[in-house]
Order: structure tokens, then C-alpha cells, then sequence
């Protein structure tokens, strides 16, 4: 199916949009963590510990909502996941500034976390299968190079006004995109499946039907962890981080998210123009791992720095962690059609979701085990790099796939 130019830049622009309101929904409680948490009554020895409880519970949802939204994407469309995923978390996000025990905050974060996961996904399976396949990584980086300044709106406006007008902001935003989203395009390889009864759509168990292709999933997933243990550890919890460090003055993790985020979105725009220079996704995911490498031992040595030094270290980690373009855009072309959504909105939720056990790694090891925050932190990065490592080593090349084929089961012999 041919789209005329005019429809293709209204639907990248509506999907990069919707993809800003994501994160800044999605990172806003980082923002607001403490504010927000003392507001409620919660003691300060225990903000920490309910920080981290928190976080799961959005997690938890995004894990959830990333398998719902899949299928539904596959079974359903593009464009009704768009739809759907943006109108629940912009009405969880709303009811969130209205929470006042730890118990509530965790079931409106579940719930925005469900709403959340289905955004990226589907916006990039939409926008690499209505452009050709030589053009489909621009479009796919501009979604998320625009997409993740949304932090860097929500680091402002959680520095600026108090943390439910935050919630109530972000929630508005994303019921008025829902106006921009009647005139987007769906997707012509979907239309032209979705009347095919006997091809299986968003069939989720099919990824572990096959070996070869659950460890084509699993590897898509891997390669993607160390972008959320630099931001679900390094960054989230950079105040408590930076007191151990001795950073001449306190850190503000707003700012930090701020930095980090602005950060990332010059590095999808990076990655994702260097692969097409390159040709190639695996060079530079393992460029990029190599930088988060060498950003993580610099964060470990930073004794005695300023804030402004330490804040341009969040912003070399946020670049570091900047192949978040590449990454998803690998997800989508990793699989056939009639999986795509499905495989495109699990994964980043899969990857988001790791920050569970990534930070249950890091209380163990700080709590349980009595090492100092920083030697904790060092050690489970220092495994996410290993493990991202390896999977990408293991992947095949995936620039410039046709997209026009489909995942069958192999037929058992007779």
C-alpha cells in the first residue's frame, strides 16, 4: 500500500509525540519521587524502600501491559494499541496526583505502568512498516530521538510546579494528542494480513514454540538492559548515589533525569544516523556499549566532583545509553509481520521491566550484603554490559530486511 508524503510525516510526527508523552509520564515519578512520597506521610529512612517498591509496581505494569498491548497490536492494529495505551495512562496519570497512602500510589503506578507499555511499540512498528526499508531507521530515530525529550519537559516541569499538578499536566497532554491521532495512517502490511484467517496474529506463545526464534526474542531483549539499569539506577537514585560519592552539593534528581534524557535523545539521533551510515544496527549497539562501559567506571570513580561535573556525567550516560533508537527499531525487524507488534511493544517493556530485578540485585547487595551503594551499583552494571555483550554477538544483522514475511510454525512430520 503507497502513502503520499503528506500522511507519512503526520504519522511519524503523531507517533515522535505520542512517544514524548510516554516519557514523560513514564519518568516523572523519578522526578517527583520524593516530593511526592514525604507529601503522603511516608518517613524519610523509608523514601528509599518505597521508592523501589514503587518502581516495581510501574515496572510490573509495563510488563503486563507490554504483552497485552502486543498482541492486541497484531490481533487488532496499530493504530487501536495508539489509541488505547495513550487514553489509560493519561487517565492513571491524572488519578495519581490524588493518591495519599503507598498502597494507592502502587496501584495507580501498576496501572499508568499497563497504559504506558503499549506506546513505543506499537509507534514503531507502525512507522517502520508504512516507510521503505531504506528510510524506516530515520523514521524510527526521530520517534525516539523527539520521544525521550519528553523527560527533559517532565525534569522542568517536576522542578517547577508541585507533584500533582505534574501528574494532572502530563494526563491532559496525552487525552489532547488523542485528537491528532484520528488522521494516522495504519499500517499497509497489516491491512493486507489482517483478512488472512489462516495466519496466526499476536500468537505470544509462538516466541517459545521455536528455539531459533525464542532466542531471537531473548537476545533482542538483552541487548537493551543496560539502558534501563543506567537509568533505573544510576540516574533514578543519583541523589542517595551522589552523597556517597561527596559531591560538593546535594543532587536533584529531576535535574539528573533532565540531563541524562537530554543526553539520550542526542544519542538516538547519533545511533540511529550512524547506522544508516554504517549500514549496520550490531556496530553500533556495540560502539554504544563500550561508551556505557566506559561511563559506568567513570560514574564509580567520581569522588568529590561538583554538581555541574556530576550533571555533565548524567549527560554522557544518558548519550551512552542513546542506541535506544537502534534498539527498538531491531526488535521490529527481528520477526514477520503477523508478530511484529507483539515482539516490538514486549521487548522495550521486557527491557523497562528489568529494572525490577535490577534493583532488587542492587538493595540485595547494598542491604542484605552491607556493600557501600556504589560498589553495589558497579557490580550489577558491570553484568548488564556483559550479558548485552554476548547477545549482541549472537544476533544477525537486520539493516534494511524486507519487512513483508510472516512467522509460521513448522509443520510436524507425518
Amino acid at each position: 500500500m503507497k502513502h503520499d508524503k503528506r500522511s507519512l510525516v503526520l504519522t511519524v510526527v503523531v507517533a515522535a509525540l505520542g512517544y514524548f508523552v510516554d516519557i514523560y509520564d513514564l519518568l516523572l515519578f523519578g522526578i517527583v519521587r520524593v516530593a511526592s512520597l514525604r507529601a503522603i506521610g511516608v518517613p524519610e529512612a523509608e523514601l528509599l524502600e518505597v521508592g523501589i517498591r514503587l518502581i516495581n509496581a510501574q515496572m510490573a505494569g509495563l510488563l503486563c501491559g507490554g504483552i497485552l498491548w502486543g498482541i492486541l497490536g497484531d490481533k487488532r492494529g496499530r493504530l487501536s494499541v495508539l489509541f488505547g495505551s495513550i487514553f489509560l495512562y493519561s487517565v492513571a496519570n491524572i488519578a495519581n496526583a490524588f493518591v495519599t497512602t503507598p498502597e494507592q500510589y502502587a496501584w495507580m503506578r501498576f496501572i499508568a505502568g499497563v497504559g504506558l507499555a503499549g506506546e513505543l511499540g506499537a509507534a514503531i512498528t507502525l512507522v517502520s512498516e508504512v516507510m521503505s526499508k531504506e528510510t524506516r531507521g530515520i523514521g524510527t530515530t526521530i520517534v525516539a530521538a523527539v520521544g525521550v525529550l519528553g523527560a527533559v519537559l517532565a525534569g522542568f516541569i517536576g522542578e517547577t510546579f508541585d507533584w500533582k499538578t505534574a501528574y494532572i499536566i502530563g494526563g491532559v497532554m496525552g487525552l489532547c494528542l488523542l485528537v491528532l491521532r484520528v488522521r494516522m495512517l495504519e499500517s499497509g502490511l497489516f491491512h493486507s494480513l489482517k483478512h488472512t484467517e489462516h495466519i496466526r496474529r499476536g500468537d505470544f506463545l509462538m516466541l517459545f514454540r521455536s528455539r531459533q526464534r525464542f532466542t531471537r526474542y531473548l537476545y533482542c531483549i538483552l541487548i537493551g538492559v543496560p539502558i534501563w539499569y543506567v537509568i533505573g539506577i544510576l540516574i533514578t537514585f543519583s541523589p542517595e548515589l551522589a552523597r556517597e560519592l561527596s559531591v560538593t552539593a546535594p543532587v536533584r534528581a529531576g535535574t539528573a533525569i533532565m540531563m541524562s534524557y537530554l543526553g539520550l535523545s542526542l544519542g538516538d539521533l547519533a545511533s540511529g544516523l550512524l547506522s544508516q551510515w554504517l549500514k549496520s544496527r550490531r556496530k553500533v549497539v556495540g560502539l554504544f556499549l563500550l561508551m556505557i562501559l566506559i561511563g559506568v567506571i567513570a560514574y564509580s570513580q567520581a569522588s568529590k566532583i561538583t554538581t555541574f561535573q556530576f550533571y555533565a556525567l548524567c549527560l554522557y550516560l544518558g548519550f551512552s545509553v542513546g542506541y535506544w533508537a537502534v534498539f527498538v527499531t531491531v526488535g521490529a525487524e527481528q520477526f514477520g509481520t503477523n508478530l511484529r507488534a507483539t515482539v516490538a511493544t514486549t521487548v522495550p517493556n521486557f527491557v523497562r521491566g528489568s529494572v525490577v530485578p535490577i534493583t532488587l540485585s542492587f538493595e540485595y547487595l547494598s542491604r542484605a550484603r552491607d556493600w557501600e551503594l556504589l560498589h553495589a551499583a558497579l557490580a550489577v552494571g558491570l553484568v548488564c554490559i556483559a550479558v548485552a555483550a554476548l547477545a549482541l554477538w549472537r544476533m544477525q544483522e537486520t539493516f534494511a530486511r524486507d519487512l513483508n514475511y510472516l512467522e509460521i510454525d513448522a509443520q510436524p512430520k507425518v
